[in-house]
Order: structure tokens, then sequence, then C-alpha cells
């Protein structure tokens, strides 16, 4: 499922190499410059036109260049960097060639940014895992899409570039009312939180719920699924500030957890426990989630985040992390009666068929009306750092969107005060004394 990468100098060298080294030709006659045949060109079977015909094809792969970033190595926001690449990227058979217009970032990436992600490559390397954009190409073999297709893209890494060439099964055809925008923000979030709950879980109507990161992608796609059931109670953490948009959005008791205790916020209100929780903290949280959970109950562990205290690696977070990370032998798992699962999408590549139902079905929904990405912001490929910064901080509230298209500079306001001088002037002519008593108003205004 990884999004091609073509390498621009290897596919351009042969091309400058053929222009640099042309085969020796002795000096044309003056009569060749003049436009007649030398006596050595007469019996040549090829036209005159085969030397202009060549000539084009180098300069055409030169020119096909596109914006991409790069993972140049571990550690902070600055080890993201944006690069042109060079070099039109060749089609498979059953691939298609996407112009991307949005990309949706991931926690995952910042896992990456920190070496912390086991399924991205090591640098350099293009991150991105979910895309949106239109069709330009197609391989011979794709017969379900076709050229101007608006599509929504996922792959384990690779999309956060301009133009991307990945298989036509990685494709999903974008509604039509759905924006570039929320198309990018669909599908890692809302796979994970549909076959969470739907394929893991078995969410059903009545049960209770624990969201960590309410106010997060996963979070938001969880609560919205939540309301396709009849009185799903759900408990959403989030800080202070971002209670009022979580709890519109469906969470029933958002819960402080930077000033609270969590775990006891909801023993105080469902003394009997609940009946799933989705845990993408790890550690500690962990414990405190089985511990939560009713007999029956279903914890679905999804995630380390916890791992993450900085903008680079924190060894000693990381051991902690795993230190206190949950385990428990089978004796005591079968006295519970509660069930520990665990989640990772990316391992899911070879459920082909799962991710195409779950993908039609969440489509599905979004044309209802029942789903809605929330987008919380969008940041041109310039302002990654930015954008991770703001995810990193847990400042967002939904999905963030990097867009490819170069940044606009901002326009400079305009001040030239000869118009409104030059009325002035005119007014200056029609009444002499209407112009004097005008000026002394203004000067005053200005003081």
């Amino acid at each position: 499922m990884s999004g091609e990468e073509a390498p621009a100098r290897q596919q351009q060298e042969p091309a400058e190499e053929k222009t640099e080294n042309p085969p020796t030709e002795e000096p044309p006659s003056e009569a060749a410059q003049e436009g007649e045949p030398s006596p050595a060109e007469e019996p040549a079977d090829e036209p005159a036109a085969a030397t202009p015909d060549k000539a084009p094809v180098a300069p055409e792969e030169e020119v096909f260049s596109y914006r991409a970033l790069f993972l140049t190595g571990y550690g902070g926001y600055d080890k993201v960097k944006l690069q042109m690449k060079k070099g039109k990227p060749s089609l498979k058979s059953a691939e298609v060639l996407v112009r991307v217009k949005a990309c949706g970032l991931n926690f995952a990436e910042l896992l990456g940014r920190q070496g912390l992600y086991e399924l991205l490559p090591s640098p350099p390397v293009t991150p991105g895992m979910e895309c949106s954009g239109v069709i330009e190409a197609l391989g011979e073999e794709v017969t379900d899409r076709k050229v101007g297709d608006r599509v929504l893209v996922l792959s384990r890494h690779g999309l956060w570039q301009e133009v991307v060439v990945v298989p036509a099964s990685n494709t999903f055809v974008m509604p039509e009312s759905m924006s570039f925008e929320e198309a990018a923000a669909l599908p890692v979030n809302y796979l994970t939180a549909y076959i969470m709950l739907f394929e893991m879980a078995n969410v059903r109507a009545g049960q209770s719920i624990l969201i960590h990161m309410a106010a997060g992608g996963v979070g938001i796609a969880a609560t919205q699924l939540c309301q396709l059931l009849e009185d799903v109670t759900v408990f959403g953490t989030a800080s202070a500030s971002k209670h009022e948009t979580i709890g519109q959005g469906g969470v029933t008791h958002p819960i402080d957890y930077r000033t609270r205790d969590y775990a006891e916020e909801i023993r105080k209100i469902s003394p009997k426990g609940l009946d799933i929780v989705l845990d993408p903290l790890g550690g500690s949280d962990t414990q405190k989630a089985f511990s939560l959970l009713k007999p029956m109950g279903t914890l679905i562990v999804f995630g380390a985040a916890n791992c993450v205290t900085g903008q680079k690696k924190n060894l000693l977070a990381v051991a902690k992390t795993w230190y206190n990370q949950f385990t428990i032998n089978t004796l005591r798992l079968m006295h519970a009666n509660k069930a520990v699962c665990g989640f990772h999408l990316g391992y899911l590549s070879d459920k082909e068929e799962l991710i195409t139902q779950t993908m039609t079905r969440l489509l599905e929904l979004y044309t209802q009306g029942k789903i809605k990405p929330r987008i919380d912001s969008t940041y041109h490929f310039e302002q990654v750092g930015d954008a991770m910064r703001r995810m990193h901080e847990r400042n967002n509230i939904g999905k963030v969107i990097l867009l490819p298209e170069p940044k606009k500079e901002e326009e400079k306001p305009e001040s030239n005060p000869e118009p409104a001088e030059t009325e002035d002037k005119k007014e200056e002519e029609k009444d002499e004394n209407t112009m004097e008593t005008g000026t002394e108003e203004d000067k005053r205004e200005e003081n």
C-alpha cells in the first residue's frame, strides 16, 4: 500500500547524458546551414524532421516537477523539509496518478518523526497515509476509475506530495458534496473508529464508552459513530476549553483530564463501570482502563501517545510508558470476564476487503449526513512544522490538514493618498470657503 516515490535524478541522468555528450558529427556545410541537404545527407532514410522530434524528450521530463515533504532525519519539527522532485512518476498497469489537493496529518506522523513508528521506512522518506485529489492518468488495467475522478487515497506512507502514484484499489471516489479537506480527513480516523466500535467491540444501543482525546480526529469520529445507535453514553476526556465543542458533538460527559482524575469522575457517574474503553494512551492509563470495565466489557488499545512528550524522542518517557504497560495472565482475564484487544490500521494491509467494505459504508454515512469530518485547521506544505506543533500541543479540535499548493504571499495594502488629494483640489476650485472649513475639521479629526 505504499505510495510511489520516483527519484528525479535517476530518471533524468540518461536525458542529461544525451544532451551533454552528443554524437560526434562533422560541421555542416554552408549549403546545409541555408537549408539545402548536403550530399552525405541525401541518401539518409530518416526525414529531416527526425532531429527536432527527439529534442523535446529531455526538456519534457525536466519541466515536470512537484513539491514533496521529506522526513530527513529523526528529531524536531525542522526534520520535515519541503523539496522539489523532478521527473514524472511512471505508472504500472494497475496504478493511477493523482494530483493531490489535501493531505491528512495523523499522530503516527508525530511518532514517525521521532523514530517511534515502525511502519515508516528510515529517512529520507515522504510521510503521509491519506490524501485526496484528482486522477490525471490511468494504468492499462484500470477500468473502474477515469481521468478527472475526485478520489481519496489511503497508503502506509508517501502521500505528502503534489503528485502520487498508487494502486487503483487504494482510491475511493468522493461524494459530490465532499470537499478535498474533508476527504483527506476521513480515511485513517474513521476507519480506525468504525472497525474498533463495530467489528471489535460490537457496540450496541444503551451501552457506555470512554473515548480518550475526544477532541482529536479519532475521538470525534468515534463520537459521531456512536450517535448511530440510541442511548449510548459517551465519556470523553479533553481540556476544559474543548468541552463545549465535544459536548455539542455528542459527548455526554466531558472530563478535564488535566485537573481531575478521570477514573474517579467516571465512577461517580457510572459506579458499575463501562462497556467499552478506547485507549490511545498506553502505559498506566491502560491499567486504569481495564479497571473501569464492567464484566463483559471490552478494552481496545490502539496507541501509545504517552510516549510523546516533546519535539524529540524522550527516552525517559518511552521507558516509563513501557515499564507501566498493562500486563495480565489469561487466568485473571478469564475470572474478570473482560476482553482486551489491540488495533493497528497499518497492519491490516492484507484485509483489503474489510477496508473497502468499511470505506464504502463510511462514504454512505457521509452522503446521508450522519457523519462529517471536522476540520480544525489547514496549513500549506511550507507550514508543516506549525501543523505538527498544533497537534503535538493538543490544541486542535478535529483534523489538521496539509495543502500541497504553494502559500500565496500576503498582498500588501496599497496606500496612495494622491486620489484623495486630487478630489480635495477639485473641491477647492468649486468653493474656497468650504475647502478651508473642511481642512480645519480634517486636522481636528487627525489630532
